[in-house]
């Protein structure tokens, strides 16, 4: 949601064409000693999918390192997760996807009705101030008995939601990328961030009275998630964990008696992509939508959802603008905010001992607000303007346009960083390219 775990790759045939127009090849003609230089990587790019990006330049991505919010998954949800898609090699925001699913239903459930507005005033409350209870099962038993309940399950672990919906606490995955351009797990660190006293406190409204009742049952809840787009290499996961967290609420008895309705959707790491979708889920009546993949997208389509009453519940979302959106009380996300990750990035640099450091990140709320952050904490530890850069990209508009880069990457070479921390999706692949055609060499 999310939250975010070498960059040398030598450019594809068709990157190759369009940055010989853009002024001349530069790497081609350069003899000068190479920059070098530790890459790191965010929640967008730090997974095995973006590895394959490179397989024209095997072991390119080793030594780059990232983080991305992940909690330490059990091998028996990583078990059940394989038992809905057996090829899945990811599992990048499947415990938050998870997680949105179970809250959502266990609101619902708790509030006797599907009504949108009802399930979101219980949605807070389920995450704390009640009887602990960490399996859908035994949460829906309690529920159904009119119960408060506590919900801790695959990334909700340490506290519950502050008021503005989304985890008070997180952890994070300190990721490295293997020689074979994949995640090395053994290398993989956890660490704890944010602060459980920042939960909202207490408990939420009381359990409906009575029969659990039919009350607008079956709950629909719908996918706004990126099957295409710049986010796509982190769909399998997202939606392999909601299907699961489905399947698992319906063997369990569903929700107001009924079972539960899944309705997939694309969001395309579009906007328009996104709002079509989001008509289409709303004339087939659902009343949560778990999603948006990106930030900008939630944020494009925020007054769609919030006018038609819908609930929308993202796994993945981390820009911190969020927190303070204006959304009637119906936005929530279990990935945590990128206050929280902007810290855990510069944790991981200033480990490493950089010193003068590039930040690249794509133009969009996400990118530059991420980056505006890491700087901010750098400077907290000792950074001083001077020593870092920020820079800038424009996405291409779809997978098949190539991204010019390679100006920005002379200018980074130029500058001579120690680090370069690129803060994008799939298309960072083509910022990673440019860089090393540019005489950047990657510290393995």
């Amino acid at each position: 949601m999310r939250v975010s775990r070498g960059l040398a790759i030598a450019a594809c045939a068709a990157l190759v064409a369009a940055l010989t127009g853009c002024g001349g090849d530069k790497a081609a003609g350069d003899t000068s000693t190479p920059t070098q230089v530790r890459l790191y990587g965010t929640d967008g790019n730090m997974s095995n999918s973006f590895g394959e990006e490179f397989k024209e330049e095997p072991g390119t991505l080793a030594g780059m390192k990232g983080t991305t919010p992940m909690t330490q998954l059990s091998e028996d949800f990583k078990h059940r997760l394989h038992q809905v898609r057996p090829d899945l090699n990811d599992y990048t925001y499947a415990g938050e996807s998870y997680d949105a699913v179970v809250i959502s239903a266990l609101a619902a459930q708790l509030a006797g009705t599907t009504k949108p507005p009802q399930i979101a005033k219980y949605i807070n409350g389920v995450t704390q101030g009640g009887e602990r209870c960490d399996a859908v099962a035994q949460c829906l038993t309690l529920a159904r008995a009119g119960r408060d309940i506590e919900y801790r399950g695959v990334s909700l672990t340490r506290a519950g939601f502050t008021p503005a919906g989304e985890p008070s606490t997180a952890t994070y995955a300190t990721l490295h990328f293997g020689r074979d351009d994949r995640l090395d797990d053994g290398k993989t660190e956890f660490l704890g961030a944010g602060d459980a006293a920042g939960a909202a406190g207490g408990k939420g409204p009381a359990p409906a009275k009575g029969s659990p009742g039919r009350s607008g049952a079956p709950l629909k809840i719908g996918g706004l998630l990126p099957q295409t787009g710049d986010l796509s290499l982190m769909y399998p996961p997202m939606s392999t964990a909601a299907e699961l967290a489905i399947k698992e609420i319906n063997a369990a008895g569903g929700v107001l008696g009924e079972k539960v309705v899944w309705l997939p959707g694309d969001d395309g790491t579009n906007p328009e992509v996104a709002r079509a979708t989001v008509s289409r889920q709303i004339d087939e009546g659902v009343h949560v939508l778990i999603g948006a993949g990106a930030s900008s997208i939630s944020k494009a389509v925020l007054d769609q959802t919030v006018a038609a009453g819908v609930v929308l519940f993202s796994p993945c979302n981390t820009a911190a603008f969020l927190s303070t959106a204006q959304d009637d009380g119906l936005y929530f996300r279990t990935a945590p905010s990128d206050n929280l990750q902007g810290k855990a990035l510069a944790d991981v640099m200033m480990r490493d001992g950089v010193r003068k450091i590039t930040i690249v990140a794509r133009d969009d709320d996400y990118g530059k607000g991420l980056q505006a952050n890491v700087a901010s904490e750098l400077g907290n530890v000792g950074i001083t303007p001077d020593q870092i850069k920020q820079v800038t990209y424009t996405p291409p508009e779809d997978s098949k346009t190539p991204l010019d880069f390679f100006s920005a990457a002379g200018d980074i070479k130029d500058w001579g960083p120690d680090a370069v921390l690129v803060i994008g999706f799939a298309e960072s692949a083509q910022v990673i390219k440019a860089l090393t055609r540019a005489g950047i060499s990657l510290q393995h």
